[in-house]
């Protein structure tokens, strides 16, 4: 370790965000937990697809479970009427660093019972993939999609699944993953330089583009119309060669520039 402050503000830049220490669960007494109906229900309808029940502080319950059955957990909490998680509040990942598995965390809330659960499924490095849970929750599509994005995570039955907050043809991995450089893993001129690369197909799909071209009528003419000035506007060089900026007269005055 320095003392130097500006060295010890870039330590990590080269080498990303150093492993956390509490990768690991809390082991608790389950014989001293407080019961949580939702959590019960699991036990008793699924058996040991629920692996582990703790309670963090602030009693709120966290119940861990199989990732391979997650999808049939998931739709027993919404759809079964003593459950009724009626919202997904969050769906993100947590990544521990240090070689150990990723965490995906559920967040939800029943405003039938006005009651919180929060779901987790542990997922190996060499296997970041899973069922999606869009099916259940319309929320989850763009929470997946970020967890794709910023993780590296695969969802099955998705029905977009693909970068949200990084372009398309990001070539630099998983921003929020611990192996990941805090400057990223080019250096600042290639960065530059595929940024001022990018082309409007890289920020949005074919079907994102057809719509912008027909609502600039492309195929109307509508474009075209809109391209002169407004009727009876007043050239005003102080506001440059856009036909949008010039000024159409005021009824009862004239027409003031500038």
């Amino acid at each position: 370790m320095t003392d130097k402050p500006f060295e010890k503000a870039i330590q990590g830049l080269e080498t990303g965000p150093q492993a956390s220490d509490a990768a690991e669960p809390p082991q608790q007494d389950a014989s001293k937990l407080p019961q949580h109906p939702s959590v019960d229900a699991l036990r008793a309808r699924f058996g040991e697809a629920i692996l582990r029940h703790i309670v963090y502080s602030g009693g709120e319950h966290c119940v861990y479970v199989a990732a391979g059955r997650i999808r049939e957990i998931m739709s027993f909490l919404k759809d079964d009427p003593a459950q009724d998680y009626a919202m997904l509040l969050d769906e993100t990942a947590i990544d521990y660093g240090g070689g150990r598995p990723l965490e995906l965390v559920y967040q939800l809330w029943s405003l039938t019972h006005k009651r919180m659960l929060r779901v987790k499924i542990v997922l190996p490095l060499d296997a970041l993939e899973v069922e999606s849970v869009e099916p259940l929750w319309k929320s989850a599509n763009w929470m997946e999609r970020e967890v794709f994005d910023m993780f590296g995570v695969h969802f099955r039955g998705h029905p977009d699944l693909r970068r949200i907050l990084m372009p398309e043809n990001y070539a630099e991995g998983f921003p929020l993953r611990k192996d990941f450089p805090l400057r990223g893993r080019f250096s600042r001129a290639e960065q530059t330089r595929r940024a001022l690369s990018l082309d409007l197909v890289d920020y949005y799909t074919p079907e994102e583009l057809a719509i912008g071209g027909e609502m600039l009528g492309e195929d109307t003419g509508v474009a075209a119309a809109h391209s002169q000035p407004p009727a009876g506007a007043v050239k005003d060089e102080a506001l440059g060669q856009d036909p949008f900026a010039q000024r159409a007269p005021v009824p009862g005055s004239a027409a003031q520039g500038g």
